[in-house]
């Protein structure tokens, strides 16, 4: 563990800074077709995820998820500042290390720690088709603020049109009234 940033540390899992031994794993995932499907990218190439990672490792918003057990690096959580004292945050993982607590256990420290800090409100945005990411928030207390219908698009169709999609968005408050 000596020379790693740790921000937070949980049961199972270290929450670092980004590392450029972190190469095969972050490639691992992000270059799989279904752990991207909501997100604004396509799969990665060897090439796309080592100019990925050079941002990641420059940026204090998005934080690697480790295993303690295999010290595999098995995902992120991005907690991105935004203005009026809020962040939010997002989050991919590994689809090897889904349905294990692993997402809602790095985003319980990451928002506790958020709080602590002053942070106000910290919000996610999710696809509604994407149920188990709206329930995970559900689950870790955020409550559904908005439904916007086709609002974003992040490709288009082989005739160039935009393929619109729908966005949740979720929020907590630190301390609510």
């Amino acid at each position: 563990m000596a020379g790693k940033m740790i921000i937070a540390e949980t049961e199972r899992l270290l929450l670092r800074r980004y590392e450029k031994e972190d190469l095969q794993d972050l490639l691992e995932y992000l270059s799989d077709m279904e752990v991207v499907k909501y997100e604004p990218y396509k799969p990665m190439s060897f090439d796309e995820a080592k100019e990925n990672l050079e941002w990641r490792i420059s940026t204090d918003e998005m934080i690697a998820i480790e295993s303690k057990d295999s010290h595999k690096m098995i995902g992120n959580v991005y907690m991105g500042k935004r203005e009026f004292e809020a962040v939010e945050m997002g989050y991919v993982l590994n689809r090897n290390f889904w349905g294990y607590g692993y997402a809602a256990e790095s985003c319980r420290a990451c928002i506790q720690q958020a709080f602590s800090n002053g942070i106000h409100r910290i919000y996610a945005e999710c696809d509604p088709c994407n149920q188990r990411s709206w329930k995970m928030l559900e689950t870790l207390g955020f409550q559904r603020e908005a439904h916007f219908r086709k609002n974003v698009f992040f490709w288009r169709d082989d005739n160039g049109k935009a393929i619109w999609k729908d966005t949740y968005v979720y929020a907590r408050l630190n301390n609510p009234d």
